[in-house]
């Protein structure tokens, strides 16, 4: 069974990845990056107050970022004891504009509920993109939003990827903007942006390591320039999308 590897995740990592899991990002060595996306994702939803629904929301740090901000979450994740953990987060900063549910995001029983959704390092751990964005599109108000910041071409194939498969027999896919958008029209969103990932611009605050680069660095416009064109070009393959109903 593909999923189950979904399910028993937490599980197999051990009692050090439970913990980097339950205090992520701010135990992840990507943290600052992490802050910077979830930055831009909150810059392109809808203003709170909003019904959000925050899918494979694993052990919920991104849905208290959310219900933070003055959302009202609903976090989804397959994974009963990543649930668990995630009324724990909640119950240890004292949220109540949040609830956690345990279902498959490829078949979830919402319908007309939200006003956004995300999906925020998650889909690509979907088996099928298009039943999961179906289900999604059913979730949303007319009108709603779904926001998705996914990893992109070239994920399924790095080491880190390959070794997660291979251990945990977990879903590793690529995912970039042009997969999501066409499954995205398939299932009935009749509009897509695609935006460059922040953390493309995290370029600007760590200098290249060779020296002569270092030196250009210091002057900001050419680093400001060379961020953006990395950002600009790599959106095709990799970026956030927001669709709309």
């Amino acid at each position: 069974m593909p999923k189950q590897g979904e399910i028993d995740y937490l599980k197999n990592i051990g009692e050090a990845g439970i913990y980097h899991a339950l205090h992520k990002p701010f135990t992840d060595g990507a943290c600052g990056q992490y802050l910077m996306e979830i930055g831009a994702v909150m810059n392109l939803l809808p203003a709170p107050p909003a019904r959000l629904l925050d899918l494979g929301c694993g052990t919920g740090w991104t849905s208290c970022f959310f219900a933070k901000r003055g959302y009202t979450v609903v976090g989804q994740d397959i994974a009963p004891d990543m649930i668990q953990y995630a009324d724990m987060n909640r119950q240890n900063i004292g949220l109540d504009n949040i609830a956690f549910v345990t279902c498959d995001y490829e078949s979830m029983a919402f319908r007309d509920e939200f006003d956004c959704a995300v999906f925020f390092d998650a889909l690509h751990h979907a088996i099928d993109e298009v039943e999961a964005l179906r289900s999604v599109y059913r979730a949303l108000k007319p009108g709603g939003i779904c926001i998705t910041s996914e990893p992109g071409a070239g994920h399924s194939k790095s080491p880190e990827s390959i070794q997660a498969m291979a251990q945990f027999g977990v879903t590793e896919r690529d995912m970039p903007p042009g997969t999501i958008i066409r499954a995205a029209k398939q299932v009935g969103f009749r509009a897509s942006r695609v935006y460059p990932h922040a953390s493309d611009f995290g370029r600007l605050y760590a200098p290249p390591k060779h020296a002569r680069l270092r030196k250009l660095w210091r002057w900001p416009i050419v680093g400001g320039f060379v961020a953006w064109y990395i950002a600009a070009i790599r959106k095709r393959s990799t970026g956030i999308v927001v669709l709309i109903k």
